[in-house]
């Protein structure tokens, strides 16, 4: 829906005129908070958005989408909204929808792989102002994220050698945090790969592009049509979705091109168990 507004070269206060409501209420629905969100709406929308049948088609059952989530307790995350940075609800909506991601990382190792002291270390890191019970809530929202890896989300992460190396939380606890990376890459739904320091043609590329995830999603069960793929880049000032089909394009081919110079599954997990075996040395 936000897509299709910017396409239209309408703002968010422009949107809201068109059915009455707020530029807020606007900024919900697109990120698929609780609004009431009717198909009136979303039909009144997408005749200003001039938008197509099968787009039409798709913002509708995403609506339904979102009604059937409301009523059946979906966007947990949002009880956690004070312990979250600004505007990572919206990432946290997508991860929850997805059927897929791929991820490249060159600084800490993805939430849904880490381990609690890991995520502890690295949240005392992000607010050393703090509170443990702060902390703690971090930690559960992690936990919960996670359980996705149990269900039907295919994980597909490459690191650079750089995350592996970085002694977060101290030698004990990046050695724990390794032996896990090699027991979760072993689920079916999972892979790990790893880009290492070796002087390699190309292996320098994914440093430039830097740490990224492209979220696939399911067909909606109403049209059968596909939500397109996002790309989430997460910065230090803020948060950058990307959504138009040559910004991702251009991401899922830097995926493919750093994979190509990254070890295979097997090799990344020799690679892992010695960096964690000189941890514990």
């Amino acid at each position: 829906m936000k897509r299709l507004r910017e396409l239209a070269g309408m703002s968010q206060s422009a949107a809201g005129r068109v059915i009455g409501v707020s530029q807020q209420t606007i900024g919900r629905m697109e990120e698929g908070q609780p609004t009431k969100v009717s198909d009136l709406y979303v039909n009144t929308l997408c005749d200003s958005y001039r938008a197509t049948d099968e787009e039409r088609v798709t913002m509708l059952d995403l609506a339904g989408e979102v009604r059937t989530s409301q009523k059946s307790g979906g966007g947990w995350w949002r009880a956690y909204a004070d312990e979250m940075r600004v505007g990572f609800d919206h990432y946290m909506s997508l991860e929850a929808a997805a059927a897929g991601l791929i991820s490249w990382k060159v600084t800490i190792i993805p939430g849904l792989l880490q381990t609690a002291e890991y995520r502890r270390a690295v949240a005392w890191a992000e607010t050393p102002s703090a509170s443990t019970e702060n902390i703690e809530r971090r930690l559960e929202v992690m936990a919960r994220r996670q359980a996705r890896l149990y269900e039907d989300l295919t994980v597909d992460v490459i690191l650079w050698e750089a995350v592996l190396r970085d002694p977060i939380g101290g030698p004990a606890v990046m050695a724990d945090q390794l032996r896990h990376l090699v027991t979760v890459g072993r689920r079916a739904n999972v892979t790990v790969r790893v880009v290492p320091f070796d002087g390699t043609r190309r292996r320098g590329f994914g440093s430039l592009v830097g740490s990224f995830v492209l979220l696939e999603f399911p067909k909606l069960p109403a049209s059968g049509l596909i939500e397109p793929p996002v790309v989430y880049v997460e910065e230090w000032a803020g948060d950058l979705y990307l959504e138009r089909e040559s910004e991702v394009r251009r991401y899922r081919d830097a995926f493919a091109e750093i994979g190509r110079v990254a070890l295979d599954p097997d090799e990344s997990t020799e690679f892992i168990v010695a960096a964690a075996k000189e941890y514990s040395a």
